[in-house]
């Protein structure tokens, strides 16, 4: 049965000059800008009360008003893809995402993704936009996710995101010996060269990573981040900019380093760790019912367990 969505944005003076579609897409993010250009053109998403059209251009202030029907969205099959589930209730469903596991289908990956999981294991996600995933992890990033299970749920989790109020902590394995922890304040949008990376550059959006060291190798080093905005690779395109890249990562990685003097183990853990070492090991955020703080937290999977392991008898065997 279809639930009726009803819900206002005002367009900040920031926004002045972009599109109606591009500033719908920003405030209304749970939804595709396909989607909101449908309803845009069918006059569900009004500027003031008033239709427009998708490439009107917009000012800033403007009062965004979008009521639409919710129908199943058919395009997506259940499938019954083991979820850790650390937490459930009515309203939010906490899980403990593997490594290797898509968050959410794409062109290269149209099934076998969290999302498909997702809706095996509580069919009435059907009618919550993206099933309720209101952030993401990268497909080889581990750890934990929050799912909204209503909308109002999602509408309060989106708020909490946007307003940087969702406490985010991950783990990382960084290639280098890092001196010391510290603040990078440094927008991130797409490589200009290369469309399907993300880069530090002056044109793109604003991303804050605090990090600080827990354990250092003899070259490398174990890092805990805390994200202040949630951009796409964040963590790993901020470490890659600091010289310290994450192991393992295929993307912004560089070439394979390996310790002076390391054993044939190590050196066989560091060629063939299958994916950027990262993990996400806290998430703390308002449950949007009962206003209560919740904070989960998930310990490190084995295979970065193992790679600290053996960072430690390198550095043990070295002195």
């Amino acid at each position: 049965m279809p639930q009726t969505l009803d819900a206002h944005q005002r367009i900040p003076d920031s926004m002045a000059g972009l599109r109606l579609d591009q500033a719908a897409a920003e405030l209304f993010s749970d939804y595709s800008r396909e989607r909101l250009k449908a309803w845009i053109k069918a006059g569900s998403l009004t500027v003031d009360g008033s239709p427009a059209r998708p490439r009107d251009k917009v000012h800033g202030g403007e009062m965004l008003t979008l009521v639409a029907e919710l129908e199943d969205d058919a395009r997506f099959e259940p499938e019954d893809i083991p979820l850790e589930v650390v937490f459930e209730d009515d309203d939010v469903l906490v899980i403990d995402k593997p490594p290797g596991l898509v968050v959410h289908p794409a062109a290269g990956n149209p099934d076998g993704t969290l999302l498909n999981g997702l809706l095996h294991h509580c069919p009435a996600l059907g009618v919550v936009p993206r099933a309720g995933i209101v952030h993401r992890l990268d497909k080889d990033t581990s750890g934990l996710m929050v799912v909204a299970k209503t909308l109002v749920a999602q509408a309060a989790l989106v708020e909490q995101l946007q307003a940087r109020t969702v406490s985010r902590e991950y783990d990382a394995v960084a290639v280098g010996t890092m001196t010391a922890g510290g603040t990078l304040d440094a927008p991130i949008g797409r490589h200009p060269r290369d469309r399907k990376r993300q880069a530090v550059n002056d044109s793109g959006k604003p991303a804050v990573t605090h990090y600080r060291v827990i354990e250092r190798f003899r070259a490398h080093t174990h890092v805990r981040c805390r994200l202040e905005t949630g951009r796409t690779h964040q963590i790993r395109v901020h470490m890659a900019h600091l010289r310290y890249p994450l192991v393992g990562d295929p993307v912004y990685g560089g070439r394979l380093k390996l310790p002076a003097g390391a054993g044939d183990a190590l050196k066989e853990v560091l060629r063939e760790f299958p994916r950027q070492a990262l993990h996400a090991r806290k998430l703390a955020f308002v449950h949007p019912t009962s206003g209560a703080t919740m904070t989960f937290r998930a310990p490190l999977p084995d295979d970065l367990l193992m790679l600290l392991d053996f960072l430690r008898d390198d550095r043990e065997t070295m002195r």
